[in-house]
Formats: C-alpha cells, sequence, structure tokens
C-alpha cells in the first residue's frame, strides 16, 4: 500500500470525522477485522473520499442525499457532521434532505430532518440563526 493513501486517508479521516463523538464505522469494523478494516478505510476514505474530482462539500452533499433516501440514519448521522466540518451550513443540508422527499419519501426526509436537528442540537446550531442559515457563497 503506497504511503500517499495511507496519507490520504488520515487526512480526509480527520476532516471529516473531527469531533465526532459517534462510534466511527472504522471502529466499527476494526472490532471484528483489523485487516479488513484497514482495507475499508484505505479504500473508502483514502481512495473515494479523498478523490480531487469534486469538492468535499459537494461530496458530503450527495452522500447526505443518498443516505436520507435509503433511511440509513446511523450513517446518516455521520455524514451530516461530515458535511458541517467541511463547510456545508445547516441550510445546505436540510435544503438538499428536503429535495430527496421526491425520491425517497416524505418519511424518510423527515427522519433525515430529526437527525440533523438532533446533530445540530448537539453543537449548539440549533436552533438555526440567520447567520447559520447561509449558503457557503454567501460567507
Amino acid at each position: 500500500m503506497s504511503r500517499d493513501i495511507v496519507e490520504k486517508t488520515k487526512q480526509t479521516a480527520a476532516l471529516y470525522f473531527k469531533d465526532v463523538a459517534d462510534e466511527r464505522p472504522f471502529e466499527l469494523w476494526r472490532s471484528f477485522d483489523k485487516d479488513l478494516a484497514r482495507d475499508f478505510s484505505l479504500f473508502i476514505t483514502g481512495q473515494m473520499y479523498a478523490r480531487e474530482k469534486i469538492p468535499h462539500p459537494t461530496r458530503q452533499l450527495i452522500t447526505v442525499a443518498a443516505l436520507t433516501v435509503l433511511s440509513r440514519l446511523d450513517e446518516l448521522r455521520l455524514h451530516i457532521q461530515a458535511a458541517l466540518n467541511v463547510g456545508c451550513s445547516p441550510q445546505e443540508i436540510a435544503e438538499v434532505i428536503f429535495q430527496t422527499a421526491v425520491y425517497g419519501g416524505v418519511p424518510a426526509t423527515n427522519a433525515a430532518l430529526k437527525t440533523l436537528r438532533s446533530v445540530l442540537e448537539e453543537r449548539g446550531m440549533w436552533p438555526l440563526s440567520e447567520e447559520r442559515g447561509q449558503k457557503i457563497e454567501d460567507r
């Protein structure tokens, strides 16, 4: 395994998952199989998340949309935190979640919004203020 991939994995994991209190997937995987956990992490975080074809905020908003439609709330919680860590505003994340109602249904949207609100409450970012609701390009 190249040192470059290992370094990208560490950098991307630090960027996305700093200050995440919840169990991270790598920790779960490692508790069952250390070698497979490393392989998963190097591929997912070091090769997929670290790709520079699209910006990190865009990548995280896409991830939030997919996890919302799939109703994968544990992973969604993690990636809402990652989206905030890479500069997405709470309002942008909410808008992406609302957009998914057409494809995933209102119940999935409601569950995702509750997850977003919970993360924002934990971070002291709820209720939303005007300043917190700004889009990235407005800052």
